[in-house]
């Protein structure tokens, strides 16, 4: 399996397998060949954050025995409010196929873990198991697998050390040095995440820049910050949801060696662009994504799955966007939507159907007439976009309600309707008529808890969400006390608004 490609997984290099293949033998020989003193498990809380535990390896039968038993934990502490203190042990058990070595720490092999109960099952109140049920029942409903992708966006805050090329407000989408200063961070953020993954799409920079932060907290007061983005390739739901908050983990942690802050908060600066997280899906059947026909154009597939995603999306935002300022980001003209709705190519809607080369193939060779040897494809690669969430999404459970959503448009016969009466051309905030027929996003996290609660019958199905996960998001939410949060900054001078704005967008900097 050796090749030459420098992105290529490390561990799949020495043991010349793919990380799907990884035995515990296997694992045991890198501890052994490539002097690991430790052993770092990483598992999802209920907070979206990474945790871990480091385990010193002393021998061959320990790390064998933790390679095969995992530890215990508390469940208490990581899924505080939800589990009580007296049945609070866990067991944390790794994913051979999760395995990498830590980028941060050469004597350290990582996992990610799964929680397991004292029986031996998956915990079904954790996210990962959750996302995992969803998935399988995705599969046996409809024959097929739901892929996804995400497209995480978040802010690099640096101190100011150059003047020159100074980017404009606003201006900075897929800026490039010397406009772009971050580059050689973003670099090596896609480097580590592309090496353990093998799931990077492209990273860019983003709209959003901000010369001075201006801020009540010493963390990013008086910083510069450049909006940066990193998208990936579709992969199996499940694996996406790992990927994912991991990829943030990293993220953060290259920032940090560089003295530098990266935040997800969905929104930094009044007026500039905030960090939304928005999840492309696409069916596939027999290893074939099935969203297009032969025509071309979106198959019923895709149809039905965008009208399930109509159905559940005011609710996502319980999961898709869980704190104030995610409400500050969802606003007319900010390629934030407000409304539910779905187009072609169009940022103003909620669902978009990007470009998909669904008609067209092998471009270059139009611009390259030299190119002798065509290189075609086999299938699809239409997805669609849901882009309502943002950076403070609890991704496992987003991922999850996304999944059910998809689910439920493909087994419900009503779902092409909604499709059909949802669909939209233009930019729907300059159509006052479209906009009064469409229903609206929730405004704030506390009538988002109150739409989770209405419709938690949609999730609780199949005993997929346990009902005290949504009991635990709904309130949540409620905490936020947000719900007349724009009619109290609207009244405000302006100087005020400002800078209550920014109070509520920098308080929740790390959340998730």
């Amino acid at each position: 399996m050796q090749h030459p490609y420098a992105l290529a997984n490390p561990l799949s290099l020495i043991l010349d397998k793919p990380r799907e293949s990884f035995s515990r033998e296997d694992l045991v020989k890198v501890i052994e060949t490539r002097g690991i003193e430790r052993i770092v498990f990483h598992y999802t809380a209920l907070d979206g954050k990474f945790k871990e535990l480091k385990i010193p390896v002393v021998d061959r039968l320990q790390a064998e025995r933790i390679l095969a038993d995992g530890e215990r934990a508390d469940g208490s502490s990581l899924f505080r409010g939800m589990i009580d203190a007296a049945v609070s042990d866990l067991y944390v058990v790794p994913v051979y196929k999760s395995a990498f070595l830590n980028p941060f720490d050469g004597k350290s092999l990582d996992f990610i873990c799964r929680y397991v109960t004292r029986d031996g099952a998956l915990a079904s109140f954790a996210p990962d198991t959750i996302l995992q049920k969803a998935s399988d029942l995705f599969r046996r409903s409809t024959g097929a697998e739901l892929h996804a992708l995400g497209e995480l966006e978040f802010f690099l805050l640096s101190d100011p050390s150059c003047r020159l090329y100074v980017p404009k407000k606003q201006g900075g989408y897929h800026s490039s040095a010397p406009f772009l200063k971050g580059g050689p961070i973003l670099d090596e953020m896609v480097r580590t995440i592309a090496q353990i993954t093998g799931s990077v799409k492209y990273a860019h920079s983003e709209v959003g820049s901000i010369d001075h932060v201006r801020s009540n907290l010493d963390e990013i007061r008086d910083k510069q910050a450049e909006q940066l983005e990193i998208e990936f390739l579709p992969a199996p739901v499940e694996e996406m949801g790992d990927f994912l908050v991991l990829a943030r983990w990293l993220i953060r942690n290259v920032a940090y060696q560089h003295g530098c802050v990266a935040t997800f908060t969905p929104k930094l600066e009044e007026g500039v662009a905030g960090n939304g997280l928005h999840v492309h899906m696409e069916a596939v059947k027999d290893g074939k994504n099935i969203m297009t026909g032969a025509d071309g154009r979106l198959s019923d597939t895709a149809r039905k799955i965008i009208g399930g995603l109509c159905t559940y999306a005011d609710s996502l935002t319980a999961f898709g966007n869980t704190v104030s300022s995610a409400y500050l980001r969802l606003v007319p003209n900010q390629e934030a939507p407000t409304r539910v709705c779905w187009s072609d190519m169009n940022r103003s809607a909620m669902i978009r159907v990007p470009l998909g080369w669904s008609n067209v193939e092998d471009l270059a060779r139009r611009l390259n007439p030299r190119q002798q040897t065509s290189l075609s494809r086999s299938d699809s690669r239409q997805t669609v976009e849901l882009r309502s969430p943002d950076g403070s999404a609890l991704v496992h459970l987003l991922l999850a309600g996304i999944t059910m959503a998809a689910e439920w448009g493909l087994s419900h016969t009503e779902a092409a309707a909604v499709a059909e009466r949802l669909y939209v051309t233009g930019n729907i905030f300059e159509d006052q008529h479209l906009l009064s027929r469409l229903e609206s996003l929730p405004t704030s996290c506390v009538e988002s808890s109150r739409i989770l609660l209405a419709k938690r019958d949609l999730y609780e199905r199949d005993g997929i969400f346990p009902p005290s996960v949504i009991d635990y998001a709904a309130a949540m939410l409620k905490k936020e006390n947000d719900e007349n949060m724009n009619r109290y900054l609207v009244d405000l001078p302006a100087d005020d608004r400002l800078l209550e704005t920014r109070k509520i967008m920098h308080k929740d900097l790390h959340k998730h």
